[in-house]
């Protein structure tokens, strides 16, 4: 698996991570929890060294997954959590970036995660009741004591990013961008660029619709959060098919799948951008990891950006009392 680095603190991680969300919470019923820290030990054995979680996934058990799966590997891999909401009754109610509440997190953090320090600390979601700055001086606190490595923020605006930034230096910013959502385009990527911070994508694969494995037939659990996004209606999915559809096409012109293609295409936008796909199955984490060898050469990226911007994607990527929280 090759390297890349994030942030001007130069946070070394391997090019492709792992996003660890939907082993717990989210996207239908989580795995065992045998198959849980099996699936993320395979994950170090072939090359990957970003692991992504977060306190409100579950909440608390994807920390404690990701905690057991890795403690006996820690010095190979980089912990990146989160801090951000409130949680009351083992439900996420509200946000709460106090900077009491971010030490009184880190510490239940690294006690789930069985670690000394948390590599990568992110804001999950920006708090408007409370200073960016605020919250910039506490993890730098943090950082000085030794239990976080590094300061991350996820899915902030570019005045957050650079009013974060003159406090604490940011190593990544968290957002979600990939061939189905490019918004990032418009000013962020520009701005992580003057500042020197990586970015880490987040549902690299459009929530699993770019896999080319979802259309308008597909039932998904009950407990699935894709039953609240608007992109994912029948009606949507059906009308988002033709560039899925293309995409395919593509694909096994370049004898790769279309996630391969859609991973190799956000590495092939910026050294600094590492994607953190996530899987419960061994061979769609490998397909996966296999992405970062397909190489795009420059007339084939204007080909896939030729394609993208002729089709129209269909539905929001939020639903709207979530799409509030971004961008902030």
């Amino acid at each position: 698996m090759q390297t890349r680095t994030l942030g001007r603190n130069k946070l070394e991680v391997s090019a492709i991570g792992f996003g660890c969300m939907g082993l717990s919470f989210g996207l239908g019923q989580p795995v065992d929890r045998e198959t849980g820290v099996r699936l993320i030990r395979d994950a170090v054995d072939r090359g990957v060294t970003l692991f992504d979680t977060a306190e409100v996934y579950g909440p608390f058990t994807n920390e404690e997954l990701v905690g057991e799966a890795l403690a006996p590997l820690r010095d190979r891999v980089v912990i990146a959590t989160k801090f951000g909401f409130k949680i009351e009754g083992g439900k996420q109610a509200g946000l709460d970036s106090r900077p009491a509440h971010i030490r009184e997190v880190a510490d239940a953090s690294l006690k789930r995660l069985r670690t000394d320090r948390i590599d990568l600390f992110y804001q999950h979601r920006v708090d408007p009741d409370v200073p960016i700055e605020d919250v910039a001086g506490a993890v730098k606190d943090l950082i000085a004591a030794g239990k976080v490595k590094h300061f991350g923020l996820s899915e902030a605006g570019v005045q957050t990013i650079r009013r974060a930034n003159a406090v604490q230096a940011v190593t990544a910013l968290q957002s979600e961008y990939s061939l189905w959502w490019r918004e990032p385009e418009k000013e962020t990527l520009a701005v992580l660029e003057e500042l020197g911070v990586g970015l880490v994508p987040f549902s690299p694969l459009g929530k699993g619709y770019l896999t080319g494995k979802i259309d308008e037939t597909t039932t998904f659990d009950s407990t699935d959060f894709r039953n609240v996004v608007p992109r994912f209606t029948a009606e949507n999915r059906k009308a988002n098919l033709a560039f899925v559809e293309w995409l395919k096409t593509f694909a096994d012109r370049k004898k790769a799948t279309p996630a391969q293609v859609a991973l190799a295409w956000l590495l092939a936008q910026k050294p600094w951008i590492v994607p953190i796909p996530g899987t419960k199955r061994l061979e769609r984490l490998e397909e996966n990891l296999s992405g970062a060898s397909v190489q795009l050469n420059a007339d084939e990226l204007r080909e896939i950006d030729r394609a993208a911007a002729q089709i129209e994607v269909h539905g929001a990527r939020y639903p709207e009392h979530l799409q509030k929280l971004v961008g902030r």
